[in-house]
């Protein structure tokens, strides 16, 4: 599997990412370990499984679309139909690779158009994607002109669906890495940007990860931080006993004001809010590609403004601070 992340790990040999390069491989070799993971084998059979093609048409600037259905015949199609299907289920897009459309769960695409006219261009940039899932939002950086892009997120079945779509686009300046922000190396102090977005309320020291934020980040670096947050005053702070929106591994929900003055006190500068979006369940909902149960089942049917446990129902919000 480390073939997969041969120049990752040659770019990283250079310059502060060093001392991650001395680990990429044992950590790859665990994040990818087919004892771990007993579904592991299958999604790589289909990895390995997919036509040896490249796409001649990509855009990563307005959407993620990979080749088009002109490229290849309905047999091949099929065959990659096939394929990604294997993966199900598919949470952040949509995709579309040739002529395939990947309907995900998240209409990630909205998120991303929500937060790009506010933050530092990425043109050139160093960036690192907390939590990234299958890479959609890395892939959008990517298409923003980021020099290179790394993503990491302990799930093995995400980083298989992103190198089946990167399978089709070549050896691009973009990889996920299998692995948690707790296995980085910590004080890297080597990102132009950092992304974090949708993890904040699954840790369980807040404190600790907007800490390790600030860490892997240059002098002058920005933060892009998208959370649950709760209306309220400063100080103020959800802490669900159960679950939230049934949600298991929700910690800390807090207001606006109250993140604001913990990036502060961590010391980051120039926090504020640039966007807050009521969830909807035409944003995250059930589709063919994700056929579990999604938002509408988290809500009260009879109030949609609070989860089914009684909670106020998700609200998220984007903040952007400086190193």
């Amino acid at each position: 599997m480390f073939s997969y992340f041969q120049s990752l790990a040659e770019f990283m040999a250079q310059g502060k990412l060093a001392p991650w390069a001395q680990k990429l491989s044992e950590q790859i070799a665990s994040g990818l370990s087919q004892q771990r993971y007993g579904d592991l084998s299958s999604w790589l059979e289909a990895l390995e499984s997919l036509p040896t093609i490249k796409a001649d048409f990509t855009d990563l600037r307005t959407s993620v679309t990979i080749g088009s259905s002109d490229e290849i015949d309905t047999k091949m199609q099929e065959k990659i139909t096939h394929c990604l299907r294997a993966l199900i289920p598919w949470r952040k897009g949509p995709f579309s690779v040739f002529g395939i459309n990947i309907d995900t769960e998240w209409r990630s695409d909205w998120k991303w158009e929500r937060l790009s006219p506010h933050i530092s261009p990425l043109e050139k940039r160093l960036v690192l994607d907390v939590g990234c899932g299958n890479g959609y939002h890395c892939l959008r950086m990517l298409g923003a002109g980021a020099n290179r892009v790394i993503g990491i997120d302990p799930s093995p079945r995400f980083t298989v669906q992103f190198l089946m779509l990167k399978h089709f686009l070549g050896d691009i300046a973009v990889d996920v890495v299998p692995i948690s922000m707790e296995e980085l190396p910590y004080d890297l102090q080597s990102f132009d940007t950092t992304f974090s977005m949708g993890v904040l309320y699954h840790r369980r020291s807040p404190m600790d990860h907007l800490r390790e934020l600030k860490a892997s980040l240059k002098p002058g670096g920005e933060l892009i931080l998208e959370t649950l947050i709760i209306k309220g005053k400063q100080g103020e702070v959800l802490v669900p006993e159960g679950r939230y929106s049934m949600m298991r591994n929700v910690w800390f929900i807090p207001s606006s004001d109250t993140l604001i003055s913990w990036l502060r006190k961590v010391g980051f500068t120039e926090p504020r809010l640039i966007d807050t979006n009521r969830t909807s369940t035409d944003e995250q909902r059930a589709t063919d590609w994700m056929r579990f149960q999604s938002l509408k089942d988290f809500l009260d049917p009879d109030n949609p403004h609070k989860t089914v446990e009684g909670h106020p129902a998700p609200l998220r919000a984007l903040f952007v601070a400086k190193v």
